[in-house]
């Protein structure tokens, strides 16, 4: 057996390549960050063939003394860290000291840089484990580090590399979570010679030094982080994304996540940054994905960018050869952090927009170009359309065509007319944000009007919503509401559900519903949810024994509750064809308008769309 021996500094360093750079796109990460840690507010990074002919990456940041460069190529050389103490709390990018030392070992390297200080720059070159000596070069004050033909020296690992258009897809990539943690460095990037993204200097705001963990005000950041959003994603990201920010106990979580209408296929569109670094973070995808869990459709992901800033000695960035992976060091309290911020944004009540002012000027501006009349404010109006399927009564009483018919009719007309008086007294002074009903579409969507055009609601999708919600408070009080049945309402069980109802008799109980056996192959549901509809009762009852069997009473109550709830809520939901008095109608825009969540159904879909009087215009040419 061979004797144990120390292997030589090439052969060391170019096994730490593997494990740091295994692809350019690693080597680029690497150099960028030690941009950034050099404060560097202009960046430029050149690619040929993918990254793995040439990689150069310029800055123009503090830059480094013509004494250090030879360091600079050494492993475990850095200014990062001097001892434990700064390990465990650190406040920077990079901290190694052997990303340059490994690309070095395994590719062409020329380090060039300028410190302010210094009349010229200085320049020193590596290859194979072999420096040159530091020799004067031109230079503006900043780092110049470039990389040709990466593993020229290991042949067996070049094979490793894709294609020059993946390899490429990966640099673009990482350029990409870079540019994204810092709107206020300019970046650009450039793959033979075309210019791919070039971004542009973003006013700098007190988050201008994420190593510094700054406490980050939305007033002074502007509009900066969300236009780098817009720039790097997409306008549609940014048009459906809602700011995020949230502070407590040293943490502060902000950024920007998609609302559930907009949601991706894959997870290519999800970015969380801590202390500024990319991470992947199973603790917190988990705490994303119960934030969503409600209001997302089926397998689609969300889109964000957020950041995490935390105290550096609450974090373990030196867990990962690439630190794409951090330990917390209380990992719960992070877990609840998150999911508690980002369920508060989503959780937020129906809201059109917070510039309603600045929309609604804009649509008096296009007003009074297009119109010669100024445009009404919604209010609950009268429509005089035939209506077959509609009671006709109903529409004399609410409308004024009001004839004696009768004490119980006469005490109907006065309560209906009382109430489109109200409605319309409070369209004189407030215009709610989904508007006032106007009329219901094939029997399945609410049409109404608020002050910014036409508002399209799917009733079933939103009513299941309300439920819903209305199901969960009611869980979180320990016991929902219950209400007896005049005539209990009996089914053809088996065995195991008669058991089950009389096994579990204390969570059905607890869910609203009293079941109980009347014979060996019957049951009967003498009670139920008192916000549920008594016609679904054996439907919903056949609903809670087949989870109480499945899964047993604690996992129904904990983390089975919301499914089951969800699919109760579907049985109360008014139906597609179910026809709707315009008062109804206008009790579930309310109820949208108080309940969380409400733009999404229990499934993911959206419940509602708003289309602008001048999209309307636009649609039928009006102005041209």
């Amino acid at each position: 057996m061979p004797a144990i021996q120390r292997l030589p500094d090439l052969l060391i360093n170019q096994i730490a390549a593997g494990e740091v750079i295994e692809r350019p796109a690693a080597a680029l990460k690497e150099m960028l960050e030690n941009s950034l840690d050099a404060g560097a507010t202009e960046i430029i990074v050149q690619l040929e063939g993918g990254g793995v002919k040439l990689l150069r990456v310029r800055d123009n940041g503090n830059g480094i003394a013509p004494e250090e460069l030879p360091f600079a190529l050494m492993r475990h050389a850095t200014s990062k860290i001097a001892s434990l103490a700064d390990l465990q709390r650190v406040a920077s990018m990079g901290f190694r000291g052997e990303a340059l030392a490994s690309m070095a070992a395994v590719a062409q390297i020329t380090l060039t840089s300028r410190k302010t200080e210094n009349s010229h720059a200085w320049q020193i070159q590596s290859g194979d484990g072999t420096q040159s000596e530091v020799i004067p070069a031109a230079h503006a004050q900043g780092t110049s580090v470039e990389i040709r033909e990466l593993y020229f020296n290991t042949p067996a690992r070049r094979k490793f590399l894709k294609s020059e258009a993946t390899e490429l897809a990966y640099c673009e990539e990482t350029f990409k979570r870079i540019a994204l943690s810092r709107p206020d460095v300019a970046f650009s990037l450039q793959h033979n010679n075309r210019m791919m993204w070039q971004l542009p200097t973003l006013p700098r705001s007190s988050y201008a030094s994420i190593s510094q963990f700054p406490e980050v005000n939305w007033e002074e950041m502007g509009d900066a982080l969300p236009k780098r959003l817009e720039a790097l994603l997409s306008k549609e990201f940014g048009q459906s994304a809602v700011p995020v920010s949230r502070k407590a106990a040293g943490l502060h979580l902000y950024g920007m996540a998609s609302l559930p209408a907009y949601s991706k296929a894959s997870r290519e569109a999800q970015y969380f940054f801590v202390n500024g670094r990319f991470v992947r973070d199973k603790v917190v995808a988990h705490a994303i994905r119960q934030a969503y869990q409600d209001i997302l459709h089926h397998q689609r992901h969300p889109a964000f960018v957020l950041f995490l800033d935390m105290p550096p000695e609450l974090v373990d960035v030196n867990v990962h050869p690439a630190k794409s992976e951090v330990r917390f060091r209380e990992s719960q309290a992070i877990h609840q952090f998150v999911f508690h911020a980002l369920q508060q944004v989503l959780s937020t009540p129906v809201a059109l927009t917070e510039n309603v002012s600045e929309l609604s000027n804009q649509l008096a501006q296009i007003s009074s170009v297009q119109r010669t009349t100024s445009m009404q404010q919604p209010m609950q109006q009268s429509l005089r359309l035939p209506m077959a399927s509609q009671p006709l009564a109903f529409y004399d009483a609410l409308f004024g065509k009001k004839e004696s018919r009768g004490g119980e009719d006469e005490k109907l007309n006065d309560a209906l007319l009382l109430n489109a008086h109200s409605q319309s007294s409070l369209a004189e002074t407030e215009v709610p944000p989904l508007g006032f009903a106007l009329a219901q579409l094939a029997g399945i969507y609410i049409l109404a009007q608020n002050v910014h055009g036409l508002v399209v609601v799917d009733m079933h999708a939103a009513h299941e919503r309300i439920v819903y919600e209305r199901l969960k408070t009611a869980l979180d009080g320990q016991q929902i509401p219950m209400q007896p049945l005049l005539i209990p309402v009996s089914f053809a069980a088996e065995a195991l559900d008669i058991a089950t109802a009389e096994e579990e008799s204390v969570a059905i109980t607890q869910l609203g519903f009293d079941i109980a056996p009347l014979s060996p192959t019957t049951l009967a549901v003498r009670a139920m949810p008192a916000m549920l509809k008594q016609t679904h009762a054996e439907a919903a009852a056949r609903d809670v024994l087949h989870e109480m069997r499945e899964y047993g009473a604690t996992r129904v109550l904990t983390e089975r509750r919301n499914e089951l709830l969800s699919t109760l809520a579907c049985h109360s939901a008014v139906r597609a064809n179910q026809i709707l008095g315009v008062p109804e109608m206008n009790n579930i825009l309310r109820e949208m308008e108080r309940t969380e969540r409400s733009g999404q159904c229990n499934h993911g879909r959206p419940t509602w769309f708003q289309m602008s009087i001048a999209e309307l215009d636009t649609l039928f040419m009006r102005g041209k």
